[in-house]
């Protein structure tokens, strides 16, 4: 008469493990093992006396194959499927599951790109070479506002924001945000000029479209566009820029962005970057 196995070496010697036994050696939970013999994808082939599961070498086989497709992505069902189906037929899935993989790889190589240009950008400021921004951007443009800038406001969330956007900005992206700055600062001259005063509607409507140009790199409060008005006034290189364009043009741009906060509730002597 066979005695009922009673621990994994008695099992053992009755030609298989106990369910305990086997999970350990698939690296498994039991309730997996449970779970897997009630939808009758790996049924354990013997029992003991008592009525204890016992998985033989053919099972965990079974087990580790399981493993291996589940690694793949495929799900229970299919897995099912693949193991009965015959030897003929189980490359079908496979092949399916290979191009899935592939195109998982593309997408996941997509991303890494991404992210490595975000960090490119939050690096360097822009995504082009010194050459390429003066092409783009005209010969007074100094490439190390960039730099500047990142200085300055690297640590910040907006910062954050303009990275993200200029990873994905292409050279013909910023021929265009070039050719609408440039058109702004041709209108901001002209206005100068002419005498607009801070304050008066085309004064408002000319702050609002220089806020507008931030926006395109982060969303710029009329808080912010008063501290960057700042900036340009106090920094030789924004000073020089904008100077050159209209003498005294850097503290009119000042007084027209400070006029038109004022307008939208801000104080210009109290703002912060907010």
């Amino acid at each position: 008469m066979t005695s009922t196995a009673t621990n994994d070496d008695d099992a053992t010697e009755l030609g298989g493990l106990t369910v305990g036994a086997a999970a350990a050696h698939a690296g498994v939970t039991v309730r997996t093992l449970h779970h897997w013999d009630a939808i009758g994808l790996v049924r354990p082939s013997g029992r003991t006396s008592g009525g204890y599961r016992l998985y033989s070498a053919t099972d965990l086989a079974r087990v580790h194959r399981v493993l291996i497709y589940r690694e793949l992505g495929l799900p229970l069902d299919a897995i099912g499927e693949l193991l009965d189906a015959p030897a003929t037929d189980m490359t079908v899935p496979l092949r399916q599951q290979r191009a899935q993989l592939l195109d998982r790889i593309s997408r996941l190589r997509t991303m890494v790109d991404a992210v490595d240009r975000m960090i490119e950008a939050a690096n360097a400021g822009i995504l082009l070479s010194a050459e390429e921004q003066v092409a783009i951007f005209g010969q007074r443009w100094n490439p190390s506002l960039a730099a500047g800038a990142r200085a300055r406001w690297g640590d910040t969330t907006q910062w954050a924001q303009y990275a993200e956007r200029a990873a994905g900005m292409t050279p013909e992206r910023w021929q265009h945000i070039a050719g609408n700055i440039a058109s702004l600062e041709q209108d901001l001259a002209a206005a100068k000029r002419a005498g607009v005063r801070p304050g008066s509607a085309e004064a408002n409507t000319l702050a609002e479209r220089h806020r507008a140009s931030m926006d395109v790199y982060f969303d710029c409060t009329h808080a912010m566009q008063v501290c960057l008005a700042r900036n340009y006034v106090t920094d030789p290189g924004f000073t020089a820029y904008y100077d050159a364009i209209e003498p005294g043009l850097t503290t009119w741009l000042r007084d027209i962005i400070n006029a038109n906060a004022r307008d939208h509730g801000i104080d210009p002597d109290t703002a912060t970057w907010t």
